[in-house]
């Protein structure tokens, strides 16, 4: 199999197509004589006709007027006079001119206006005043024809502040309808977005003054994309602007390359097409917005730090001039973890920047970076313009070589509408979406990513896509156990829906043969998660109404079986202290008294917290850490005897133990109005929180499970709930995934006992309320 660009903007040497551009000039000049030719027959030098004086005039407008005639474009021509010539002389010349190329077989685009109209018809519809830009004179009265091309400029930067957003609208609709000429599974060269509408946008909007775009390069990409339409016209023997599959081959030879470099090189030019319209309109914006008031400090412009080494200026996230990417090449994952995050554009001089000069990541990688990949994979619509900036300047071939072979790479399938790059991570997009429905939202996040990597490589992509699924996510710090379940979901990503639709689902063998693949709840909750994900991104049809029906009916077959076959588990099972780890003597303390450690641990900072055990304590401590601004990345807490002793990682590293034991001391004590510091916030767009209760988890206490985005104040928020119902907490087991929290709560009545059925589901619908 062909190996796919390496790199941001390269790929397989380009021909020498110049010829091609020259034969589009011909073309033109051609049409200009045969144009001249009509115009100087209906309207005669001599004889004292009305028509032979000023006032008429043949404008080519739009590709005809900048030259760029293909093979079986159509003649795009004007009539222009001026309104003082009778309509009916007008009408003589124009059929004096129209009748003849009609007779010849020519597609003509043709209107007859007078200079008013023409300047109202641009002032009303920007598609013919971006056309008059590139108006010039065929024949007849040059004058006429650069006053009114003067006027219309004049009036398209007057009025640019609201043409531009009406091209801005309509570029958006056109982009809905027929894709990215890059991630298309079939592209359009001219309405696809990188195709050549987009490209001939570019000089409308260098003729408002708002903003500049590097010439040469726009025309130079133009060029080669107009050499693709020239070769796909003369194959296909018509006007046609659709790359379909079956034609390539032959365009392909037309151009002197082979079928994939054919298809390869096209959504190159389509993808730095579309970079070059992102930046321009990012000018635009700039351009337009009001101005921002900029602090200036010594060093330069004031940036608002993010992360270390990460910061905003001027709307967008940069590397920092102090970080250095060769010695903290996880910066990298910084920034594209927090643009993706707060939805702000990953600066393109700072991607550059990291491409040039990042280091390597260990291997395996540290569970910092692993984190921070998790929370870019999983930050939805916001992950897929930053991981196209990293893929445009080359910094994924760094975090993930084995993209080079899937990226650009059209799909063997009909039912697909993306290549499949795009298609790997618009399934990341659905996956963030029902991360709530997962134990380990993780996980689905980097199978989504990976599930069709094999595509890159010869044999079954599910099976040759597993091993190397595996492999990635052990490299990216993932245990060898979370690194098999990887792997396992891209082994068997296709075989829920691939059973539901092929198989009896009613048949009980077909469920238990599903079950003993799947083998747990959990896994199949993953697996049905990927599923729907991966067929929703793929195009409607793959998850109609019809297959979603059956795919979930299988599922909940196979849970009933799971469920029926399942040992519970013992309490010790979930329920315990990290293996490894001492639990420290506590010695007899009073009830606000409580001892804290500090020591370094991943990147951030592992605190053991030992207070005395009393109701509400949890709540107290969790409500001070997040006054403190510490944000929990995972958590053990257990009883033992008088005490409880509580294990936190927190993602700050260098945490002053003085410090943080006076910053507590308030909230340990009961003197901070907690409930009113610690109110939730609302998430705009995000789904409710999920609170389950664990019934055959444990004999001794109720296990109630908390599945939220994660928030300050929502620990805090979940332990005042249960201490203001008089129950306590035995143990509490918390783990943050991206922004997601999975958090386990075992809950005791004032006996030290498992809650009743009504004080559980009390427990549980009030804490739902609570978190909503």
């Amino acid at each position: 199999m062909t190996q796919r660009a390496a790199g941001p903007v390269s790929g397989h040497p380009v021909r020498d197509h110049r010829h091609l551009a020259h034969r589009r000039g011909e073309r033109a000049l051609a049409a200009d004589r045969r144009l001249r030719q009509l115009f100087s027959a209906a309207v005669p030098a001599d004889g004292g006709d009305p028509r032979e004086g000023p006032g008429l005039a043949l404008v080519a407008v739009g590709g005809y007027g900048r030259s760029e005639l293909s093979p079986f474009s159509d003649l795009d021509v004007v009539l222009l006079h001026d309104p003082s010539i009778e309509e009916s002389v007008v009408r003589e010349v124009a059929e004096a001119i129209w009748y003849p190329l009609w007779n010849d077989g020519v597609a003509l685009d043709h209107s007859v206006r007078d200079t008013v109209q023409m300047r109202e018809a641009a002032a009303t519809d920007h598609r013919a005043a971006m056309g008059m830009l590139d108006a010039r004179t065929v024949a007849g009265d040059a004058s006429l024809v650069l006053t009114l091309r003067s006027q219309v400029l004049a009036d398209w930067r007057r009025d640019a502040r609201t043409r531009v957003e009406e091209v801005r609208e309509a570029r958006n609709a056109r982009i809905e309808r027929a894709g990215w000429l890059a991630h298309a599974a079939v592209p359009d060269l001219k309405e696809s977005g990188g195709g050549l509408r987009d490209s001939v946008i570019l000089r409308a909007l260098v003729a408002t003054w708002l903003i500049d775009v590097p010439h040469g390069e726009s025309e130079s990409l133009r060029s080669e994309l107009l050499d693709v339409r020239d070769a796909l016209h003369e194959t296909v023997g018509r006007r046609v602007e659709r790359l379909d599959a079956e034609v390539i081959p032959d365009v392909a030879q037309l151009l002197g390359m082979g079928a994939e470099e054919l298809d390869l090189h096209t959504r190159q030019l389509g993808r730095r097409i579309a970079h070059l319209a992102t930046l321009s309109w990012r000018k635009v914006d700039d351009a337009l917005a009001p101005p921002r008031k900029r602090t200036i400090t010594a060093t330069g412009p004031a940036v608002v730090q993010l992360a270390e080494g990460v910061g905003v200026l001027d709307q967008e996230v940069i590397v920092t001039g102090k970080a250095d990417p060769a010695t903290d090449p996880e910066v990298a994952l910084r920034a594209a973890a927090a643009a993706a995050r707060d939805r702000l554009p990953l600066s393109p001089g700072s991607a550059s920047r990291l491409a040039r000069s990042m280091g390597e990541l260990p291997d395996p990688w540290s569970p910092s970076s692993s984190r921070l990949m998790v929370d870019l994979l999983t930050a939805g619509p916001g992950l897929v313009p930053v991981w196209d900036e990293l893929d445009f300047a080359g910094v994924v071939d760094v975090l993930l070589p084995e993209w080079a072979a899937i990226r650009l790479r059209g799909s063997s399938s009909p039912v697909h509408r993306f290549t499949v790059d795009r298609h790997s991570l618009e399934t990341c997009v659905f996956a963030a979406r029902v991360k709530r429905d997962v134990a380990r939202p993780d996980l689905l996040a980097v199978a989504a990513l990976l599930h069709d990597i094999g595509k890159g490589v010869d044999g079954d992509h599910s099976e040759v896509g597993e091993p190397m699924a595996t492999r990635i996510a052990q490299r990216w710090g993932f245990s060898a156990d979370d690194a098999a379940v990887v792997g396992k979901l891209v082994r068997w990503h296709l075989l829920l829906p691939t059973i539901g639709t092929r198989r009896d689902i009613e048949d009980p063998s077909t469920a238990a043969n599903v079950a003993e693949i799947v083998e747990t709840e959990d896994f199949l909750d993953l697996l049905a998660a990927l599923t729907a994900s991966d067929a929703q991104a793929t195009s409607p049809t793959a998850w109609s109404t019809w297959r979603q029906g059956l795919t979930e009916g299988l599922v909940e077959k196979v849970r009933k079986v799971l469920d029926d076959s399942v040992k519970t588990p013992s309490p010790e099972d979930y329920e315990g202290w990290p293996a490894g780890v001492p639990i420290p003597d506590y010695g007899v303390m009073g009830p606000a008294d409580f001892r804290l450690t500090v020591q370094p641990h991943q990147g951030g900072s592992l605190l053991t917290i030992v207070t005395a055990d009393r109701p509400g304590v949890v709540a107290h401590l969790a409500g001070g850490l997040a006054l403190a601004g510490l944000a929990i990345r995972s958590a053990r807490t257990v009883t033992r005897g008088d005490a409880a002793v509580s294990l936190l990682e927190v993602s700050r590293p260098d945490v002053d133990a003085a410090r943080l034991t006076e910053r507590l001391r308030p909230a340990m004590a009961g003197e901070l109005d907690l409930a009113g510091r610690l109110e939730l916030t609302a998430i705009p767009d995000a789904p409710d929180a999920r609170v389950r209760l664990l019934d055959r988890l444990s004999e001794t206490a109720t296990l109630l499970e908390v599945r939220a985005q994660d928030r300050r104040g929502l620990v805090w928020t979940v332990c005042d709930q249960i201490a203001s119902l008089g129950l306590s907490i035995r143990s509490a087991h918390m783990s943050t995934y991206g922004e997601e929290v999975r958090d386990v709560f075992y809950v005791v009545d004032g006996t030290g006992g498992r809650l009743d059925d009504t004080a559980a589901t009390t427990l549980r619908d009030n804490l739902a309320a609570a978190l909503t």
